[in-house]
């Protein structure tokens, strides 16, 4: 009998940090971990339970990370109408081919999603204002052989509309950057998400000495 191509109410089984290194071992381009799959490993503990794993990859080089899937997953995208899914392969051009889920044929579950990101040779570009850029050795960092997005750049894509666990990531993360790690932050909460909910504790007008690079030193 044939199984039923997987959609939208297809279970995850996602993968660790470690399995996704494993399953994208053969892949030519640059990948890491993102989101809260990234935070968590920064972090060094799992700060609350996670839907699924992310990994991040440059547009450019989303077609050649899927192609080194090992044999017995399969990529799907969006075909662009409600939440109607396709193989990667056969989505129209025009889509936008985000997230991309990959699926274990053999359980019948997600266990991986790939977000398209944007990125020059030399830096890594934020994808919702390309004024905000970091080196790659700083926007990627390597963990014990793990590719893994800087937590200071994962809070500023959660912090466009913060939810509820965003927030618990953020609490639990941001007392553990480094000063010049949670500058970068704030500086870029202030210019590129400035409405954002968790840009008060930067701008405060009662306390201004709260954003890490507007304190005097003593």
């Amino acid at each position: 009998m044939h199984s039923p191509d997987p959609g939208p109410t297809t279970p995850w089984q996602p993968v660790d940090a470690a399995g996704a290194a494993r399953l994208l071992a053969a892949s030519p381009v640059r990948w890491w971990l993102s989101g809260g799959a990234a935070l968590d490993r920064w972090l060094g503990r799992a700060i609350r339970p996670r839907v699924n794993t992310d990994v991040s990859v440059v547009a450019a080089d989303l077609g050649a990370l899927v192609t080194a899937l090992p044999a017995g997953y399969s990529a799907w995208a969006p075909a662009g109408e409600d939440e109607a899914l396709v193989p990667f392969a056969e989505a129209p051009e025009d889509a936008d081919l985000q997230p991309v889920l990959v699926h274990d044929d053999a359980r019948g579950a997600w266990v991986l999603q790939i977000d398209a990101e944007d990125g020059a040779p030399r830096a890594w570009v934020y994808k919702r204002d390309p004024r905000l850029q970091l080196p790659w050795d700083r926007a990627v960092l390597d963990l014990d052989g793990i590719p893994t997005g800087a937590p200071e750049v994962q809070l500023v894509w959660k912090a466009l509309r913060p939810r509820p666990d965003d927030d618990i990531d953020k609490d639990a993360v941001l007392p553990e950057l480094s000063d010049e790690a949670r500058a970068w932050y704030e500086r870029a909460i202030l210019s590129i998400h400035p409405h954002s909910t968790w840009s008060i504790h930067v701008r405060s007008p009662f306390a201004p000495a709260k954003a890490s690079w507007n304190r005097g030193r003593r």
